[in-house]
This record gives structure tokens, sequence and C-alpha cells, in this order.
């Protein structure tokens, strides 16, 4: 039950929301639970059983090392903990033959900070597994995340408020995701499958390059779009999730674009893995060690493919030469600084995107080898199409240009006021033309 199907946004949500709206508060845990526990069911309709033999074990875990005696046994129970985690994740994404199960790679995750932020001392554990459980399952963020890290999560499973402005500005916030999925990403989705369908041999410089821009913007507004329906659902019911984008394509450096794309992820790795290995507290040598483990990790966590390693290690790698000087050089010039950080970032994509190394070597070849332009492909001329370049051009202007030109008072007159809300009614009306049509295809994410 995806958030861009009709099932979702006419039946489930509607239930689910006015249901949660009317409840006293003492109740609303349980009734969010019920129900994120059957969306997780729509869709693994077995592996609800591993979700919340997970929920169990984690909550188990958090209530043992806040209350058993000795530091020794603490640390003992918590590095159990997180290898039970780890070895489920291992097993279903890496060895496992059947499918991995939705949203493990994200809910995995939030089961180690909940037992880390307890053993920091960060946290409270939680008495009631319903809160436990609902922060690991909650319906918005299951599926993609946002992660949210347990020790900003726990206000809000303790004690919240949904108002009426609250629900606006979630609603308003989903519509948003919801066109940057269903009107821009599929949209240069199609034409980004369409070239890579083709073999490396057949494939210009041309097209080449068409592929590498399409994939760029659309699994930034794929995911961006999914993160803010997530982040909008989450506020209709009280919870404020943090940011998970900020235009990362206005970015200088892949060190500023790290800060900006999936913060939520880069976070998580910040806290619970950078930081316990030593951060930049050692030596230089031993700082850029940290990085490389980070990175190769971040590629590992996305998939089992050796394409994932590598793109993982090439963010390492340029992360690396920032940091012994480059990066001072790029903070100088932004210009160029820019036009690099988004190069390598498509460069990267290509890797992220292709079955193997061997076709991502291929393709970036085609891009810059100009003997690649010159064979004839006559499809390449009509591969895009009218749509796909009016939307390409609308989803460039609008990852971060657009908002970076548009004075503040344009923005604030903008927001709330009846010309967005009759674009947001406009944008509604076409995504659902669209979802009836059955032109409907998975987020990208959703792989990992």
């Amino acid at each position: 039950m995806p958030f861009n199907s009709s099932v979702f946004i006419w039946i489930f949500f509607p239930i689910v929301f006015l249901v949660n709206f009317f409840l006293p508060f003492k109740w609303s845990n349980i009734w969010l639970l019920i129900c994120s526990l059957f969306f997780y069911a729509w869709a693994e309709p077995v592996m609800i059983l591993l979700l919340m033999a997970m929920i169990v074990i984690n909550w188990l875990a958090g209530y043992g090392i806040e209350k058993i005696e000795g530091s020794s046994k603490k640390r003992i129970l918590l590095w159990a903990s997180i290898a039970a985690d780890v070895g489920i994740l291992i097993y279903w994404k890496y060895i496992g033959e059947t499918g991995l199960p939705i949203g493990l790679s994200f809910y995995t995750f939030q089961t180690i900070s909940y037992i880390a932020d307890i053993y920091k001392g960060r946290a409270k554990a939680q008495t009631n597994i319903v809160k436990t459980g609902l922060y690991i399952s909650f319906f918005p963020k299951i599926m993609a995340g946002p992660i949210e890290q347990y020790c900003d999560a726990e206000k809000y499973l303790n004690s919240r408020k949904v108002t009426y402005e609250k629900a606006i500005a979630g609603f308003r916030l989903f519509i948003y995701g919801l066109g940057k999925k269903i009107l821009i990403a599929n949209v240069l989705g199609k034409c980004a499958d369409s070239i890579w369908r083709y073999g490396s041999s057949e494939i210009s410089g041309v097209m080449a390059w068409i592929a590498a821009i399409t994939y760029t913007l659309q699994i930034y507004y794929d995911f961006s779009g999914y993160s803010d329906m997530a982040i909008g659902l989450g506020r209709m019911f009280g919870f404020e999730f943090k940011e998970n984008f900020n235009y990362p394509y206005l970015s200088s450096s892949i060190t500023e674009f790290w800060r900006r794309w999936h913060i939520s992820l880069g976070t998580w790795f910040r806290e619970y893995v950078y930081i316990p290995l030593g951060g930049n507290r050692g030596s230089e040598f031993r700082t850029y060690i940290n990085l490389l483990i980070v990175f190769l990790l971040t590629g590992i966590w996305h998939g089992s493919g050796w394409n994932f390693v590598v793109w993982g290690l090439f963010h390492g790698a340029l992360m690396l030469i920032e940091r012994a000087g480059v990066g001072k050089i790029l903070k100088k010039h932004s210009i160029l600084g820019n036009i690099y950080c988004v190069l390598m970032v498509a460069i990267g994509w290509i890797m992220f995107r292709s079955e193997s190394i061997t076709g991502a070597l291929n393709m970036i070849c085609n891009m810059f080898n100009p003997m690649t332009f010159a064979r004839s492909n006559p499809i390449e001329y009509v591969m895009p199409g009218i749509k796909t370049i009016v939307i390409g051009i609308m989803a460039f202007v609008g990852s971060g240009l657009l908002q970076q030109l548009c004075p503040v008072k344009i923005k604030e007159k903008w927001t709330d006021s009846f010309i967005e809300a009759v674009f947001l009614g406009v944008i509604l009306l076409l995504c659902m033309a669209s979802i009836a049509s059955g032109t409907y295809n998975p987020f990208i994410y959703f792989r990992f």
C-alpha cells in the first residue's frame, strides 16, 4: 500500500487520520501501532512476524540495558542486541534466497538507535512495548525512512498534540511530495529506464548523458518526494520528523552534498559509526580510515552488488581528496565547485543505477569518449520526448535554483496563500488522474 496508491489516499489514510484526530492521546499510540502493523502486513503478510519479533527483542534489550547492573553486562547486552539486528539484516539482504522484506534496512537502523541511545543515556527505555513498537514500525517512515533517532522521537511517543494547523501543513507537504514522485520522477524514470535497457555498445554519448541527467533528477525527486510525504504524514499525527533533503544539488562539494542528501542516513552513520570509531579526534590518517569505513558501509547498506561498494568508496575517496585541500579551493570558487559536485554525483549515480561495474564503466566511458558521439542512433533524437524535456527543465529549476533565486518576500506571500492552495489542488488532481490511469512505478528506495 504505497503512498501513491488509491487505496492509501482514499481509504487507509482518511480512516487512520480521522479516528486518530478524535481519539484521546492515551489511545493514540495503540491505534497507530495497529494501523502501522496492518499497513506493513498489506505489503509483507509473512514478514510482519519478523517485524514484530524485532520489536519484542529490542524492547526487552532496551529495558535490560537500562535496568541491569554493571557496565560490562550492559555492554554485552548492547552488542548482543546489535549483533541480532545486524545478523537479521545481513541474512535477509545478502545471504537468504528469498526477497528482501520492504523497509528492513530502515527499521533495523531504528532498532539499533533505540538500544544505543538507551545505552548512552540519551533516552529512557520504554516500559510500554506499544511505544517501542510504534517508534520502529510507524507507517509513514517504515518503508524508506526518514531514519529517526530514538532520542529525538522519544518525546513524541510520550506526548504530542494533533492540531488543525499541523494537519494542514502536513497535508500541504504530502501533496508536494506526491507531485514530485508522480509528475516528475516517474516521467524522468521512464526515459532513464528506456536507455538502460540497451547494451553499452548501443548507447551513444548523447544517450549516455540523457540517461545520467534524467536519473540524477529522478532519484532526487523520487526519494525527496517520499521523504516529504513521510514528514507530512508524521506532522498530521503530531510527529515532527527532521528534514531529509536540503537541495543537495546546490552543493559545492561532495562533503556538502552529504550534509544535504538523505540527512537522516548521514546523521545515523555519524552518530553510531563515525563518532564511535573515533571520528576526527585521532590522527589525520585515522580520520581518513574512519571516513572510508563509513562510506564503505553506506554502499553496502544500499545493496550487495559490487557497484554499491564502488559507489560508496567513490564518494568516500572524493571526501578524502576534499579534506586534503581541494575542499578549500572549491569553497573559494562556488560555481566551479557546484559544477564539479553535480558531475561527480551524476557519475556516482551511474554506478548506483547500473547492474554491474562493467556496465557502469562502459556508460561513463560513453559519456566522455568523443568517438561515441559519432555513433548513428536515430532513437536518441526522439527518446526524451517533448514532455520529458519540459519536465526535465522544470525539475532542474526546482531542484534548488528557483528556491535560491526567489526573494524571501515572494516565498512568504506564496506560502498558505489562495494561489498556493489552487496550485496544490491542481497537483493533486493531476496525480490522481495519473494513479487512476495505472501509470505507477514503485519508489526507488523500496529496493533497499
